[in-house]
């Protein structure tokens, strides 16, 4: 990332959506006869089809992936897949919808891109309430806002999960063996609380914030990529054998877990936020639409093929990770190594949203002498703001179940149905079309209610559960 543009007294988000880079033609968006026809112009210096294809993959398989399983044992063994294909259907819709929106836009106001927050500013600008357009600025603040959350929230899991990952395996360390077939229990050497794990990591994850070029992070994104894929094969093959009766999985698992389930689908599908910062910086963004499809289609296959065959292979037994399940043998402690080291380069990625939303008005304000000083440091807190909660709520499957509930139902799809509405309403949209984005955000505001308060209770439950059982010890 350039300084100039850090400086960049017209910057708005983190999507540059009034910079025209080198290469678009002089006319600007003239020459567009209609927004569901214009061409896109990219960055001359932009990333390829491929590269973005890798950031895709990157921003959506992760952590959520390897809690699917844990989530299927909430919702069911038939129900679990089935609400998942639907709701990774909706989620791929709304982007789909984000982008259409965008696209509307770029061609009215002759725009070369326009981001999320953007696009919803304008939508409320377009909406026949007076109101709406009074304020539709705070459109653009919300979104932004709910951005910071969600992405800063999934660098939180990526905390968790690599402490616990981390101390499992030094923790079997001396009890590890060649033998992966042996079902004996490892004796587990006493090492130091996951926290303090979660802080060794943090001066690691800080240094690889520092980069600030997405065709960089791209490299890094690859070999993650690598990484991930060759752990998940391992997992894959160990998950599939000895697989157990199922008759004694319940087909739908009881109601009050479902919201559970619900945020954890959400938060594994919420890939919403990196959709349009990708498109914006591709050389060709016309290829994009393709990409978000063949991505998310390769993305919802291994979602609901690990989450069924997981929670076949450990039914009740299933922990927040999946790889938390694996034998404590050579080969799987190398399996969570592995996909730890993915994770890792992915919260760069993750992190790269949120970062290009707060710091660069940030550094605006500040002399050109200290510009680079206050960006790292801005960089340096924001991290440690992740840390911070992380060791704050230490459990995995609630943290994801949270985050998901709280943030990314609102931006995957409470509010892009809601955008579809307001940017055709007044130039003509189909009544069905309205009931059904309607459909689809009262179904992510009740996901986003109802989830976010069990994720709370279960949170306080086992401390509920210590304090009863202390007070039936002392009668």
């Amino acid at each position: 990332m350039s300084t100039r543009r850090l400086r960049s007294e017209d910057y708005n988000d983190y999507s540059s959506t009034d910079v025209t880079p080198e290469g678009s033609p002089p006319g600007g968006m003239n020459g567009f006869a209609h927004p569901e026809s214009y061409q896109r112009f990219g960055e001359t210096n932009g990333t390829t089809w491929y590269q973005t294809l890798i950031h895709l993959l990157k921003g959506n398989i992760g952590t959520g992936l390897l809690g699917l399983p844990l989530a299927v044992k909430n919702a069911g063994i038939l129900l679990g897949p089935v609400s998942l294909l639907v709701m990774g259907i909706v989620a791929v819709h709304c982007m789909g919808i984000l982008v259409k929106c965008a696209h509307h836009f770029c061609y009215r106001f002759q725009k070369q891109f326009v981001d999320y927050g953007g696009a919803v500013m304008y939508g409320l600008e377009s909406t026949p309430s007076a109101w709406l357009r009074t304020h539709a600025v705070w459109g653009r603040r919300v979104v932004g806002l709910f951005l910071i959350i969600t992405q800063l929230g999934f660098c939180c899991v990526y905390f968790v999960f690599l402490a616990d990952n981390l101390k499992q395996v030094i923790s079997a360390a001396n009890g590890t063996t060649n033998d992966c077939n042996s079902n004996r229990t490892v004796a587990m050497t006493p090492t130091m609380d996951s926290r303090l794990y979660m802080l060794s990591l943090l001066p690691f994850v800080v240094l690889l914030t520092f980069i600030q070029n997405l065709k960089v992070l791209s490299v890094f994104s690859m070999l993650a990529n690598v990484a991930m894929l060759v752990s998940l094969v391992v997992i894959y093959q160990y998950i599939v054998r000895d697989i157990p009766d199922p008759s004694d999985l319940p087909l739908a698992a009881a109601w009050k877990t479902y919201p559970l389930f619900f945020g954890t689908a959400i938060f594994a599908f919420e890939g919403i936020g990196v959709v349009l910062p990708l498109e914006n910086k591709m050389k060709n963004p016309r290829q994009f639409p393709v990409i978000l499809y063949v991505g998310m289609t390769i993305v919802t296959i291994l979602y609901i093929s690990l989450s069924v065959l997981g929670y076949l292979r450990f039914g009740a037994d299933i922990q927040a990770s999946i790889t938390l399940n694996l034998p404590n043998c050579w080969l799987y402690q190398a399996v969570k190594l592995l996909f730890s080291f993915g994770i890792f380069f992915t919260y760069a990625v993750q992190f790269y949203v949120p970062a290009e939303i707060v710091i660069p008005p940030l550094v605006a304000r500040v002399s050109e002498r200290w510009g680079w000083l206050v960006n790292l440091l801005l960089r340096v807190a924001l991290v440690g703001v992740t840390c911070v909660l992380a060791i704050l709520i230490p459990r995995l499957d609630i943290v994801i179940s949270l985050v998901g509930s709280v943030s990314s139902s609102a931006l995957a799809l409470i509010f892009p149905p809601l955008l579809e509405i307001a940017t055709y309403y007044a130039e003509g949209i189909h009544p069905l079309i309205i009931a059904k984005d309607i459909a689809i955000s009262l179904f992510g505001f009740v996901g986003f209610v109802v989830g976010t308060y069990e994720a709370l209770v279960e949170l306080v439950a086992p401390a509920a559960a210590v304090v009863n059982a202390t007070s039936a010890m002392v009668q």
